[in-house]
């Protein structure tokens, strides 16, 4: 890109595009400075305080996509047609340094808690875009559209495991305005973490407690009332403790730590289920419901013997025009209360993905 960005063109195997991609000739302001992380010292969490995000772009209209091919009245990010691209975003939480004599030197120095303790922010953000259009869903995408993003996923994944200072990868789609979107066109995000996130840290504890943790869980959901959908490779399911009134999570059948190391046959299933999932989520109600999409991936470094690829969908919707808020329970002290029986929500979400 203009101003030094990496940019990824991903094209479907029966893509219409010829091979040349242009050249990105905007002139652009520099980027903008590597924010910096401060320790929460009553909780021992890492907060990337990066300012430069509150100056992106909003709700733009059609003719102000920045997610758009350019044209010559919209000068935006991607410079030629595509079907699926990723490029560094433009205000990330994390990086564009990687290295800083500021980094984090290692996990035992992000785990120590202290008053006052900073680092540079390094990592990477990364912004997919799974259409050119300015609106649309990935779930009505088709199977050779969503297999390209999986690809991407998997592709992404791999090469940001490398990178020094990342230790862990997360792709995500946040999907509706009540999620906090700023884009209404359909993208989704990676998150390369210079630490490893607190909800990991929780799972990988709780891994080390529990021997074969996820293949525990795969066979009680597999048995029980709950299963969304039980394929050959992979079992999608709402969760014994749901916390949002619309919750499925995803297991493949064997051990993978992240999405790089999933078969053909595996993402070819997946490519199928997944668009199917987000489609059950947009039947449910007459108009589409907000989403988070996440990849609970292990960590780069550690864990990953233990730690299995899981996907997790969730919606605050609990009702046609009501949503669940995150108050004074869940807000200030992180203790979840439930507003519908994960079995009852499990029928509801199992009759509408049969007509997905």
């Amino acid at each position: 890109m203009a101003d030094g960005r990496d940019l990824f063109y991903f094209d479907d195997a029966d893509t219409t595009l010829g091979p040349d991609r242009a050249v990105d000739a905007r002139e652009l302001d520099p980027r903008p400075a590597t924010a910096t992380m401060r320790q929460d010292v009553l909780t021992g969490e890492w907060v990337s305080i990066a300012a430069a995000r509150q100056n992106r772009v909003f709700l733009p209209s059609a003719d102000a996509d920045p997610l758009s091919p350019q044209t010559s009245t919209n000068p935006s990010e991607v410079p030629s047609m595509y079907d699926v691209v990723v490029f560094e975003n433009k205000s990330p939480s994390f990086g564009p340094l990687l290295e800083d004599e500021n980094a984090p030197p290692s996990l035992d120095a992000l785990s120590e808690v202290g008053v006052g303790r900073t680092f540079t922010s390094v990592g990477r953000c990364e912004v997919v875009c799974f259409s050119p259009d300015h609106e649309g869903a990935l779930g009505n995408m088709g199977t050779s559209r969503m297999r390209t993003v999986i690809e991407a996923w998997a592709d992404r994944t791999a090469h940001l495991s490398t990178l020094p200072g990342i230790h862990h990868v997360f792709p995500f789609e946040n999907r509706g305005e009540e999620i906090g979107v700023t884009l209404h066109h359909p993208h989704g995000q990676i998150y390369a973490y210079p630490y490893i996130p607190p909800r990991t840290q929780q799972l990988i504890a709780s891994a080390r407690k529990v021997d074969g943790l996820f293949e525990q869980i795969l066979e009680s959901e597999r048995t029980g009332s709950r299963v969304i959908y039980a394929g050959e490779h992979w079992t999608a399911y709402v969760p014994f403790a749901a916390r949002w009134p619309l919750e499925v999570h995803m297991l493949p059948h064997r051990h993978i730590a992240d999405i790089s190391e999933t078969t053909d046959d595996e993402r070819a299933e997946l490519a199928i289920v997944y668009p199917r999932l987000l489609r059950t989520f947009d039947l449910l109600y007459p108009t589409p419901t907000p989403y988070i999409a996440a990849w609970h991936q292990a960590p780069v470094h550690v864990a990953r013997d233990i730690i299995r690829l899981n996907f997790r969908l969730t919606s605050p919707r609990r009702a046609e025009t009501k949503l669940k808020f995150l108050a004074g329970s869940e807000t200030a002290m992180g203790a979840f209360i439930g507003d519908v029986v994960p079995e009852v929500q499990a029928e509801f979400i199992r009759d509408h993905f049969s007509r997905a």
